[in-house]
């Protein structure tokens, strides 16, 4: 290329890029989730799931959250979940096809250089002058050549595409992330919730057996005068509420068994066989807490809707560019000759060099209406990184709050279990001593079956609600080394 082209490219190169600069949004200017100070206070130490927990002020997440469960159990299965899952191994795909888009697009800053070679066997009509300079009318032409064009980035087009793509493949990276957030917290919660389903399953069965006890008391007592119809029609009434209580639970237990196996990425058939419980599992006693100007940088769909701002951007200077002129500079050089072995002897050699510039004058409007929808795509985007923001804050505030309540509602349940036992070792003596009828001491076992039920999904919530916080936090994705190894977070968060 002709040196004087290089420093004219050169110059156009260093021209400013059309459209705006993007800028990152402001952190949020709230220091605080809620109008009242959190307290998490409450504890329940006789129960599973009754650990006092306090908050850690803007203190860093782990990146593998879920052991702080200390369940073995639980930490294979998010471990097989995060290998084989195919939602997670789509998202890396995604990931992996935008990180390409992204370095075939920087191929535009380099000039586009193709070889070639062109062999034709020609017969020219007698009636037109003949070609060669040998004056044959029939003849062998072998031509390679080499072409070389190139677009000066005058207006930042080029630049803006390149900047689009890196942000769509930023957006990429961190919808993976959400994929992997809500698969962990998903298998979290399944694990929770079979546990759940278990122990209810257990304490409405024993439900069923306390009814049909009392029912053949009852019926009993009937056959000889000494309790009413009225009271066994009550107590059968009883005992098919228990009993239609039970398949739901069991429809539940199938269900979670096989959404475990598919989370996994397995078929049902070959779910793991592990059945959790509530007590395998350890709550954690201090839970972290980010400020709302860190909960921005750490929160994967926040991340993701300032990514996809960023590339709303850069369409509104790529909008921007396609109105203004496009230049052009081409160059070939080349040989062509009658006979192969004399392509490249002296003489036979040609080229040539060019320059163009196009600009649109009259399109009917279109360019101006792209950068408006350009411009409009924008606003929409800002204003979907804003919801993000604010979605995020209240998902941790409302987590705050049922976490709060959960330890208040587990006190209470805790309570009632107690009292509802003590009854029942009261009812026992009583009746062991001859002071009480089989009838009240199976009322009192019914008594404390029911409370017990209760007390599992109170149990439960303050587990799930703890889960939901690490969510609500961003996971730690930041700190977790099978991301950064893989190559799948380029940009590790700096805490």
């Amino acid at each position: 290329m002709h040196p004087s082209f290089a420093i004219l490219a050169m110059v156009l190169v260093s021209a400013c890029a059309a459209g705006p600069d993007f800028k990152k949004p402001a952190a949020p200017s709230v220091s605080t989730y809620a109008s009242r100070e959190t307290s998490l206070a409450a504890a329940s130490p006789s129960a599973s799931g009754g650990t006092a927990q306090r908050l850690v002020g803007d203190a860093d997440l782990p990146g593998d959250w879920w052991t702080l469960f200390h369940s073995p159990a639980l930490n294979d299965l998010i471990v097989q979940a995060l290998k084989a899952n195919p939602d997670l191994k789509a998202a890396q795909a995604a990931l992996r096809q935008a990180h390409e888009t992204t370095l075939a697009q920087r191929g535009a800053f380099f000039p586009s250089i193709a070889a070639g070679l062109s062999a034709t066997r020609t017969r020219q009509s007698g009636d037109i002058a003949p070609t060669p300079s040998n004056n044959a009318f029939e003849y062998n032409l072998f031509t390679p050549q080499v072409s070389v064009s190139y677009s000066p980035d005058v207006f930042g087009l080029t630049r803006r595409l390149a900047e689009g793509a890196r942000a769509q493949e930023e957006a990429n990276r961190f919808q993976m992330l959400a994929v992997d957030l809500t698969l962990t917290t998903n298998v979290a919660n399944a694990a929770i919730q079979d546990a759940s389903i278990n122990a209810q399953i257990d304490a409405t069965r024993r439900l069923i057996d306390i009814n049909s006890r009392m029912v053949d008391v009852l019926r009993l007592q009937v056959s000889k005068g000494y309790a009413g119809g009225l009271e066994l029609a009550a107590q059968q009434s009883q005992l098919a509420q228990a009993k239609a209580a039970l398949p739901p639970l069991l429809k539940q237990s199938a269900q979670q068994h096989d959404l475990i196996a598919v989370l996994s990425g397995r078929f049902p058939v070959e779910a793991p066989e592990t059945r959790f419980t509530l007590e395998s599992l350890m709550l954690p006693s201090d839970l972290p807490l980010s400020l709302p100007a860190t909960l921005v940088t750490q929160r994967p769909d926040v991340r993701a809707a300032q990514a996809n701002l960023h590339a709303a951007s850069a369409q509104v200077g790529v909008a921007q560019a396609n109105r203004l002129p496009n230049f052009q500079l081409t160059g070939n050089a080349g040989s062509s000759s009658l006979a192969i072995a004399r392509v490249f002897h002296s003489g036979t050699g040609f080229w040539d060099l060019g320059a163009a510039v196009a600009a649109p004058i009259f399109q009917g409007g279109a360019l101006r209406h792209q950068e408006r929808a350009a411009r409009a795509a924008y606003q929409q985007s800002a204003e979907q990184y804003r919801g993000a923001v604010l979605g995020a804050v209240q998902n941790v505030a409302d987590t705050l709050a049922a976490i709060e309540q959960d330890a208040e509602g587990l006190k209470a349940s805790v309570a009632a279990s107690e009292a509802a036992k003590t009854t029942l070792d009261l009812s026992e003596r009583q009746y062991r001593a001859g002071y009480a009828s089989y009838l009240s001491l199976l009322s009192a076992e019914q008594a404390y079956q029911q409370a017990r039920i209760s007390l599992v999904g109170a149990q439960a919530a303050r587990f799930s609600d703890t889960v939901a916080l690490y969510q609500a936090l961003g996971g730690g994705w930041w700190r977790r080394s099978d991301l950064i190894k893989a190559d799948l977070v380029k940009d590790a968060h700096a805490h």
